[in-house]
């Protein structure tokens, strides 16, 4: 498990080194994104969904520190499944 892996963004001829941080990738598999907000908004998903799809990876998980029962505050985001 790596925290806060630097990801390449390729668009074009155009390569970013850095192009985006993810808090978490599990095993090369999955990504994880931490929020601790009142509520997870559409943005919150729509940017971790962006980051799989630049990365290629498949499977993400969008979890919010701020609940009261932490099962209530994970969100499962797929890549094209």
């Amino acid at each position: 498990m790596n925290r806060q892996v630097p990801l390449p963004v390729i668009y074009e001829e155009v390569r970013l080194e850095e192009g985006f941080r993810a808090d978490l990738v599990v095993g090369g598999k999955v990504m994880v994104e931490l929020k601790s907000v009142d509520q997870i908004a559409d943005v919150h998903k729509k940017q971790l969904l962006t980051y799989l799809k630049l990365s290629g990876t498949k499977l993400g998980l969008l979890i919010n520190f701020n609940e009261v029962l932490i099962k209530d505050g994970i969100t499962r985001i797929v890549n094209k499944l």
